[in-house]
């Protein structure tokens, strides 16, 4: 991978729909030429897939909170199915070591729901909560 591969790949990650004509111009290559090395990037498995941003607040979730859950079992199962049962709210979910088992990153339209989601939360496990204030 050299310089260009790594210009692609910021390029492709502030707008995946770009053409290839356009991404080859930002580039110095030919459309063909960058969609070869797209192409070899896809191959060698740098790059995954391609996905969408979604504006969270216009879907009306405006609470944006990272919980960490603390286990006290060995069998994190039931954590586990509850997390994925919660997907509306659940945008990411890590496994993590040090303070704490997991870290979710979710999102909820309201209070109310977020209290009713930690309720749930804790006839599973124990946790501690930062609500977002602002992104910076």
């Amino acid at each position: 991978m050299d310089q260009t591969d790594l210009i692609i790949l910021s390029e492709l990650h502030n707008n995946s729909r770009i053409t290839m004509k356009e991404l080859g111009g930002k580039v110095h290559l030919t459309g063909q030429a960058a969609a070869s090395r797209v192409m070899k990037l896809e191959d060698c498995g740098v790059i995954e897939g391609y996905t969408i941003k979604i504006n969270q607040s216009k879907l009306g979730c405006y609470m944006h909170a990272f919980i960490t859950i603390y286990t006290n079992t060995h069998n994190h199962q039931t954590i586990l199915t509850f997390i994925e049962k919660q997907g509306r709210y659940v945008l990411n979910s890590y496994k993590i070591s040090g303070d704490g088992c997991y870290l979710l990153e979710c999102r909820f339209p309201s209070n109310e729901l977020l209290d009713q989601f930690l309720g749930e939360l804790s006839e599973h496990a124990n946790y501690k909560i930062s609500v977002v204030i602002k992104k910076s």
